[in-house]
């Protein structure tokens, strides 16, 4: 197999993924088959860190709306994106993958404490490492969260996964004549309010610390893999 262009990734799933064919919830055929993916992108070599999103089960902002104060409504979601992290670990691990769930809430008796050393250890030694509970403070989005840990572990690049093949100039579910755009600036996705790529904390921490961002189609086979290959594919942001 050909060596990986990044050797240490982080691999960034919505909440919405977790559904699989339900409307609420988490798909168990789906866990499997993401584990699957994971599990042969992670024979490239590469070293896998993830972060998931809670949309399936709880959407903090969604419930702002309805009247739930805002903090409370993040911290049920911060939960959410546990319940989704130790899904998908049981899956791996099904598939005899050595999986570790960092939490930045701690819940000790279900998974470990975020901590930065020993999660980049975890990686070093061939293990799957998934951070659950978001950065630990409301306000803040999975998507920063992404970025954050990204920077603290030293990933190379943040994967970032969807349910369409790249960024288009506007939503391509909306507008048959959106145009898919092989690449973009930071600047330029900041700008550009019809690209809903990440929330602008996130994008702007990428940008000033020069990470770049892949964002590809999670459903198509080996994309993953591909992804962490190098091979062409979605939109990078740079």
């Amino acid at each position: 197999m050909p060596q990986p262009k990044y050797k240490r990734v982080l691999l960034k799933l919505s909440g919405e993924t977790f559904l699989g064919k339900r409307e609420y919830g988490i798909d168990p055929e789906f866990c499997e088959w993401l584990a699957r993916e994971i599990i042969k992108a992670h024979k490239t070599d590469a070293q896998i860190a993830v972060v998931v999103g809670g949309g399936n089960i709880f959407r903090g902002t969604s419930a702002q709306e309805n009247g739930l104060e805002r903090t409370i409504g993040d911290y049920i979601g911060m939960l959410a994106t546990i319940m989704n992290s130790l899904a998908l670990q049981a899956a791996l691990e099904k598939e005899n993958q050595e999986t570790r769930v960092l939490s930045a809430i701690q819940i000790p008796d279900v998974c470990e404490p975020y901590i930065r050393r020993r999660a980049i250890r975890h990686m070093e030694k061939g293990r799957v490492v998934i951070f659950a509970g978001g950065t630990g403070n409301p306000y803040f989005t999975t998507d920063t969260a992404a970025a954050l840990r990204a920077l603290e572990t030293e990933c190379q690049i943040i994967l970032k996964a969807t349910k369409v093949d790249g960024v288009y100039n506007k939503d391509p579910r909306k507008y048959k004549d959106a145009k898919k755009l092989g690449s973009l600036t930071f600047t330029q996705a900041i700008a550009d309010k019809e690209i809903e790529i990440m929330d602008n904390s996130a994008l702007s921490l990428c940008m000033d610390h020069k990470i770049p961002i892949l964002v590809f189609d999670l459903a198509k086979e080996d994309n993953i893999a591909r992804a962490i290959l190098g091979e062409k594919l979605g939109t990078l942001i740079f």
